[in-house]
């Protein structure tokens, strides 16, 4: 199974993500798990990312589609994959869908996890403070919002179109949340 999740930031990608990579066997690839990475180790493209993410804005497509690239070539993706918040833009679509006919890895599903943005604010700043991140400010919050909504939100269509799109409720218990997803793979 090979599978994307999308959502705006808060709408939670990476907490179901986890819970559908235990149940069913799949590497989570999450770009901002590994651009944290990048951050902590104190490496150039960390330092980069950095100044990016903390302005609340997305890092560079060509950065990410490398980074990805390598991750997908890595021995615990064999089995299929979780991704978790990318591709941020059509332009990443359609380049991650050129690099998985490359790898012979297409996608089997793209879910769409819907909540309000009301819940999403407040989603975040429940995050920011249990977590103390520097991108769950509320400033940056208001823009990555923003952002999400002028460049991802049209991944969602181009998906559609492609009819691979299933749309879940993200609102509920975790395992809830979680049951809609399943029901919509047909895991």
């Amino acid at each position: 199974m090979r599978l994307v999740l999308l959502g705006p930031p808060g709408s939670g990608k990476g907490t179901q993500a986890t819970r559908l990579k235990d149940k069913l066997g799949l590497a989570h690839i999450s770009t901002g798990d590994m651009l944290r990475a990048e951050i902590s180790a104190g490496s150039e493209l960390g330092k980069q990312a950095k100044a990016v993410m903390d302005a609340g804005n997305l890092v560079s497509d060509e950065i990410l589609l490398g980074m990805l690239e390598s991750r997908l070539s890595q021995a615990d993706v064999a089995k299929g994959f979780i991704l978790d918040g990318y591709p941020r833009n059509v332009a990443q679509a359609n380049a991650l869908d050129a690099l998985l006919a490359k790898i012979g890895q297409p996608l089997d599903a793209v879910v769409q996890l819907d909540v309000a943005t009301d819940l999403l604010v407040q989603r975040i700043a429940g995050r920011a403070a249990e977590q103390g991140r520097a991108d769950d400010n509320p400033e940056s919050v208001r823009n990555r919002l923003n952002v999400y909504n002028e460049q991802t939100a049209p991944v969602v269509d181009f998906y559609a179109g492609r009819g691979t799109l299933e749309r879940v409720d993200g609102v509920g218990e975790l395992d809830e949340v979680e049951a809609r997803i399943h029901k919509a793979i047909k895991a």
